[in-house]
């Protein structure tokens, strides 16, 4: 049985293509206090002024270690091939923000969240100051080619620099230039929940974008109390991974949020004697005792 389109189906029909788009999206509210008492001690003790961006991202890193099938990239022939190293890039604004840029952290698990923020300070200072990387002499010279051409150029270069893993940083097109996995975030604009494209020449498995700090009404032992909450997007890319994979990833960065001392040095309050871990420029107190490795804890249930 057959029947005519209603007159909305039909423009719609007329106007839309059959989906071809790999994407798919995912939200978690996250209790944002104990990443709020970190980032408070280590002002303090340090002077770095870490924000909730880098431990977000420093929280993916982890979750790319404890979720390796997430930890891929493009090979030839509809292949993908393991990374050999876990790296995030953070999108960055720059010119007060009218433009955007990014830096890419390489070895971001190997790292302690205060010297991703002091990496990604240092290279926005140099990116400010014109003295950018790959990326931005790459962005000079494909913006002045017109909208068709781009496009097609951008689509190679990636192919080039991330399926066959070529350096064409002479060309600006750097090798893996947005490393495994991106980062973003607007909360520092009072936005509660946004999502973000992957676009094509990206050639990651997932970006998470993080939304603002707010007090929020949540049920806590049968008692509705404020507590400081978080929304955290994730565009994944299902040519990369599935719901499963997304679901532990998920897991992997609420596990870090809750306690980020679990994986990152704990300041100590100035004037107390411990150990020190040197960060770039600073001296970080650690107090005696065992710590957990950078690349998180032993592999349990919730790691599934």
């Amino acid at each position: 049985m057959t029947a005519q389109l209603p007159s909305w189906r039909k423009l719609a029909a007329a106007a839309w293509s059959a989906p071809s788009d790999p994407q798919f999206y995912g939200d978690m509210d996250v209790d944002a206090a104990a990443l709020l008492a970190y980032i408070e001690r280590v002002r303090e003790a340090t002077g770095v002024r870490l924000t909730m961006t880098h431990l977000v991202g420093r929280a993916v890193a982890h979750a790319l270690t404890v979720v390796p099938e997430l930890r891929v990239r493009p090979a030839p022939g509809g292949r993908v091939r393991e990374r050999e190293s876990v790296d995030v890039f953070f999108i960055i604004n720059v010119k007060d923000g009218k433009e955007l840029s990014g830096v890419k952290v390489c070895d971001a698990d190997r790292k302690t969240a205060l010297e991703i923020a002091e990496e990604v300070r240092t290279r926005r200072e140099a990116i400010h100051d014109g003295d950018g990387a790959e990326l931005d002499r790459g962005k000079s010279l494909v913006t002045r080619l017109p909208l068709l051409p781009l496009r097609m150029v951008l689509r190679l270069g990636a192919w080039l620099t991330s399926d066959l893993n070529l350096d064409l940083s002479w060309l600006g097109m750097p090798r893996q230039a947005f490393g495994g996995a991106m980062v973003t975030s607007v909360g520092m604009w009072g936005v509660r929940r946004a999502f973000s494209p992957l676009a094509a020449y990206y050639k990651v498995p997932v970006l998470v974008l993080i939304g603002a700090v707010e007090q929020r009404p949540v049920v806590v032992a049968g008692e509705v109390i404020p507590r400081p909450m978080m929304t955290l997007t994730a565009t994944f890319d299902h040519r990369y991974t599935d719901g499963y994979h997304a679901a532990r990833f998920a897991e992997a960065v609420r596990e870090y949020c809750a306690d980020p001392t679990r994986f990152e040095p704990v300041p100590l309050e100035p004037g107390r004697e411990g150990h020190g871990r040197r960060v770039p420029g600073r001296q970080v107190g650690v107090p005696p005792g065992p710590r957990v490795p950078a690349r998180g804890p032993a592999r349990g249930p919730s790691d599934g």
